[in-house]
C-alpha cells in the first residue's frame, strides 16, 4: 500500500494517530498531506493543496469546515458521530441536576464565608436560600433522538423521570437503542405543553437554526427549564433572554458562552465541555483515524459529510478506482461507458449519492493504463478521480 502523510490541525489523540498502519506519518505542514485530522480548528478560510484528499474532524459538528468548497475540490470530510456521546451525556445529566438543585448557589456560599468559625452552625440557617427540587417523577422532552439524544432519554427514565421525544428523522439504529418506555411526541408544540425539562439534541444548520423560536418558546410550560448542549444558534437567544427575566422559563443550562448567554438570569453557562473528557477525545480520535485510513487505503466512505456511504470492503482485486462526481443525469452511464470502451472489466460497483454530489467506487479485473485518471477527469461533472490501487 502507497506511503501516506496525515497532518494534525489540532492535538490530536495519540490512542487515535497510533491505530494508522506501518507507512502512514504525521507531518508539520499541510502541504503534502493526503489527509488532515482536526478538532475545532477553524478551516474555513484555510486552502487546500491539490494533494489534500480527506478531513477527518474528531468530533460531530463541521462548522469549522468549509464543506462545499472541500466537495467541489474532491476532499472529502468526516465527523465522529456518536463516539462522544457519552461525555456530552453524561453532562446533561449533571446540567439537570444542576438545574433542580442550587449546588452552585450553594457551593459559593460556603465559599464566601470559609472564615466564619461557626460556618457548620451557619449553614443550617443558610441552606434554606438554596433548596431545590427532585427530578424523579418530573417530565423530559428530548428534542432529537440521535446517539447522544438516545442516551439522554434511556438514562433519565433510570433516574425515575417521564420521558418524551420528538426526532421526525429518527434513524432505524437508534430507534432500536431507544428504551420502549419513551413516549413518542409528534411535534415541538406537544414537547413544550408536557415538558418540565427541555433538552435539544439536533445538529447545527441552516433547517434548524432558531428552531427554538419566540413562538416554540411562548408554548412552553411556565418554570421550565432549558438544557441546550448542541449549539447556541438552535435558540432564538433575545426570545430566551425576556422569557428568563419574565420567569417564563425558570432555569438555561448550555454548553455554549456567547455574550448574550453570559449574561442571562438564572442561567448556568459552561465552557463547551460536553466533548472534553479523555475518553471522548481518545474515541474521537480512534474513529477519525480508522475511518480516514480506510478511504485512502481502500476508497471506503463511512460517516461523511458532504460525500455518500460508499462501502466495497478490502480492496483484493487488480485495481480499484474512486470517482467524486456532481449528482447529475447520465453520469454512471458515462463512467461505465469509458470502462468498457477501454476493455477493463468492472468486477464490481458502488454508486451513491448526497444531495449534489456522488460517489461512484470500482472494482476493476485488470490493472488501469497509467492516463485512466486523466481521461477521466475529461468527464463534465467528474470532480476527482483516485487510483485507490493500481
Amino acid at each position: 500500500m502507497k506511503d501516506r502523510k496525515i497532518y494534525c490541525l489540532n492535538n490530536i489523540s495519540a490512542v487515535g494517530t497510533d491505530k494508522f498502519r506501518a507507512g502512514y506519518e504525521l507531518v508539520d505542514a499541510i502541504d503534502e498531506a493526503a489527509g488532515v485530522l482536526v478538532r475545532s480548528a477553524d478551516m474555513k478560510t484555510m486552502e487546500f493543496p491539490a494533494g489534500l484528499r480527506a478531513i477527518a474532524r474528531a468530533g460531530a459538528g463541521v462548522n469549522n469546515i468549509p464543506l462545499d468548497r472541500c466537495a467541489e475540490q474532491g476532499i472529502v470530510v468526516f465527523n465522529t458521530p456518536g463516539a462522544n456521546a457519552n461525555s456530552v451525556k453524561e453532562l446533561v445529566l449533571a446540567g439537570l441536576l444542576l438545574s433542580s438543585r442550587d449546588i452552585i448557589g450553594g457551593n459559593e456560599w460556603v465559599k464566601a464565608n470559609a472564615d466564619d468559625e461557626n460556618v457548620s452552625k451557619s449553614v443550617e440557617k443558610a441552606k434554606k436560600a438554596f433548596a431545590g427540587h427532585e427530578i424523579k417523577g418530573k417530565t423530559l422532552g428530548v428534542i432529537g433522538l440521535g446517539a447522544i439524544g438516545a442516551l439522554v432519554a434511556n438514562a433519565a427514565i433510570d433516574l425515575g423521570m417521564k420521558v418524551y421525544g420528538f426526532d421526525p428523522y429518527l434513524s432505524v439504529k437508534s430507534a432500536w437503542n431507544l428504551s420502549p418506555v419513551v413516549n413518542h411526541a409528534a411535534s415541538l408544540e406537544e414537547i413544550c405543553a408536557v415538558s418540565d425539562f427541555i433538552t435539544i439534541h439536533v445538529p447545527a444548520m441552516d433547517s434548524t437554526k432558531g428552531m427554538l423560536s419566540r413562538d416554540i418558546i411562548g408554548k412552553m410550560k411556565d418554570g421550565v427549564t432549558l438544557l441546550n448542549f448542541s449549539r447556541e444558534t438552535l435558540v432564538d437567544e433575545d426570545a430566551l433572554g425576556e422569557a428568563l427575566e419574565s420567569g417564563k422559563v425558570a432555569k438555561y443550562v448550555t454548553d455554549f458562552a456567547d455574550p448574550k448567554s453570559v449574561r442571562f438570569k438564572n442561567s448556568i453557562v459552561l465552557p463547551h465541555l460536553g466533548a472534553s473528557t479523555e475518553e471522548a477525545e481518545d474515541n474521537c480520535a480512534v474513529m477519525a483515524v480508522e475511518q480516514m485510513q480506510d478511504y485512502l487505503d481502500n476508497g471506503n466512505i463511512t460517516n461523511s459529510v458532504n460525500f455518500p456511504a460508499v462501502n466495497l470492503g478490502v480492496c483484493d482485486t487488480e485495481a480499484r478506482v474512486a470517482i467524486l462526481h456532481r449528482n447529475i443525469p447520465n453520469m454512471l452511464s458515462q463512467i461505465t461507458s469509458f470502462f468498457g470502451n477501454n476493455g477493463l472489466n468492472i468486477e464490481n460497483l458502488a454508486n451513491k449519492s448526497r444531495g449534489d454530489y456522488a460517489y461512484t467506487l470500482l472494482d476493476l479485473s485488470h490493472p488501469m493504463p497509467r492516463d485512466t485518471v486523466e481521461r477521466l477527469k475529461a468527464i463534465e461533472g467528474v470532480l476527482r478521480v483516485r487510483r485507490v490501487k493500481e
